[in-house]
């Protein structure tokens, strides 16, 4: 087995680099893995696509990278209050992909599970549908999402283990599981 057990956020994240894609957990500012996001800052690493739940606020969260303007692309559910995204994509300098809240755990999960794409109702007839194929299951029209591909996940939890497996304390998270759970198959 594998051997993927790290002890702090400098160990986890060596091999981040530039123009990577990251899966970040959490739900709002609830239980992000703050210390792997404080190492991306130090690290400087540059035109990261991050996939989370949200973009954090101006000095919490994703929104320290963003300020750092390491972030070309965002892809979350919810964006919340962030002066500093909002300017640097109004500003035409990060790219932004916002998708339900559903879509974004099953495109999690569906990595997990070594699901390279899913069909879906959710979303068809607005802009999430624009650009995937779109077919009809038992007379309800579906909308193809593809699985992420990332090069990382960064989760908070309170332990792990070698499995590799995690524990949640307090802040029990479906989404993070899913982003959990993807850490197993992530290069």
């Amino acid at each position: 087995m594998i051997n993927k057990t790290v002890y702090n956020a400098i160990k986890a994240l060596k091999g981040v680099q530039d123009n990577m894609t990251l899966l970040l957990g959490g739900f709002g500012l609830c239980g992000i893995p703050e210390k792997a996001i404080e190492e991306l800052v130090r690290l400087k690493t540059k035109n990261l696509t991050c996939i989370s739940n949200n973009a954090g606020v101006d000095d919490f969260g994703l929104g320290l990278v963003l300020q750092q303007k390491q972030i070309k692309k965002m892809i979350a559910s919810y964006v919340g209050k962030n002066a500093e995204f909002e300017s640097q994509m109004l500003g035409g300098e990060l790219e932004v992909e916002l998708i339900p809240q559903g879509i974004l755990a099953e495109r999690a999960r569906a990595a997990q599970a070594g699901i390279p794409a899913f069909f879906t109702p959710a979303g068809f007839g607005t802009e999430v549908a624009k650009d995937n194929e779109i077919r009809d299951f038992n007379e309800k029209i579906h909308i193809l999402k593809k699985a992420f591909e990332a090069g990382f996940s960064f989760v908070k939890a309170w332990k792990g283990d070698e499995a590799p497996g995690i524990s949640i304390e307090q802040v029990i998270d479906e989404l993070k599981v899913k982003f959990q759970l993807r850490m197993m198959f992530t290069k």
